[in-house]
């Protein structure tokens, strides 16, 4: 029985807590497989006669402490989105996180390699600090990088499968469904087929590039338009801006969390959290 794009969705669904961490695994594995057999095979070709052991402590040493981190890093870009075109002060954010992501690799490294050869009779020597150190935070922001690149591209396939929305236009003759201005519903066109949302049930917005996301019950549905664009589309009594790159839906805000940064956040009745900015706060606390 051939299955239909919205039946491989729901089963993904209910598997997707174990593929994802399980794709992640699986790479690494493979990754860390082939390095330790090229590596073997290049001091080969050179004329050193390193044990093999030691060539597979070198990468699975430094491969098992890259794996761990990889949650920390999906985790780093939930609570700091890194867009091409808003948000560009989390770039700078991202690029300190990812000196501590390289300080915690080379530790956690060295110490797996010295127990290694330790419980090989052996001792194991790193070298110049110094020297190796920026050596090894080149590659380590490489990874740190390719895992946000990877996991916003994996989010944004993920959004397309779910459903592209759009706002409800004129029609061509008769009256409009929805008052143009303020639409009640919007327009979602998931796996070729059409859907009514209600603007109700939207969460909150999140800017994304060129798109906005309307996030519906753990749901993001990509609408091509801006901000502002959007802002000005809503009811303003129930969608509030309450960050440069955030609307939220009022009537799930459960409690607004203040941060020493002089930020906050807006809890959500759905477990949810919004990121609420300086600019916007008072507005969102005289709400009640």
């Amino acid at each position: 029985m051939r299955l239909s794009s919205t039946d491989l969705l729901q089963r993904y669904q209910r598997w997707r807590q174990i593929a994802e961490p399980a794709f992640w695994i699986v790479l690494y594995l493979l990754q860390t497989s082939l390095n330790c057999w090229v590596s073997w095979a290049d001091h080969q070709r050179a004329g050193l006669a390193t044990p093999f052991w030691e060539v597979a402590v070198w990468e699975w040493s430094s491969n098992l402490v890259l794996l761990a981190l990889v949650p920390v890093v999906i985790l780093a870009k939930q609570f700091r989105p890194l867009h091409l075109v808003f948000q560009r002060q989390n770039l700078r954010w991202h690029l300190i996180a990812s000196l501590v992501y390289s300080l915690v690799h080379v530790l956690a490294m060295v110490a797996l390699r010295k127990m290694a050869y330790w419980s090989a009779g052996s001792d194991y020597d790193f070298g110049n600090w110094w020297r190796e150190l920026p050596y090894e935070y080149v590659k380590d922001v490489r990874a740190y990088f390719s895992i946000l690149l990877f996991a916003g591209f994996y989010q944004l396939l993920l959004m397309r499968w779910q459903g592209e929305a759009t706002l409800l236009g004129e029609p061509d003759e008769g009256p409009a469904v929805e008052p143009v201005q303020q639409p009640e519903r919007f327009l979602v066109r998931k796996l070729g087929k059409d859907f009514l949302l209600p603007a109700a049930e939207i969460e909150w917005i999140q800017a994304w590039g060129n798109y906005v996301n309307l996030h519906v019950r753990g749901h993001d549905y990509p609408l091509r338009s801006t901000m502002a664009a959007i802002e000005r589309r809503l009811d303003g009594k129930r969608f509030l801006r309450v960050h440069r790159s955030y609307i939220v839906n009022l009537d799930f805000v459960q409690a607004i969390t203040p941060l020493e940064s002089g930020d906050a956040r807006a809890m959500l009745s759905t477990g949810g959290e919004v990121p609420v900015s300086r600019r916007y706060r008072d507005a969102l606390k005289s709400i009640g």
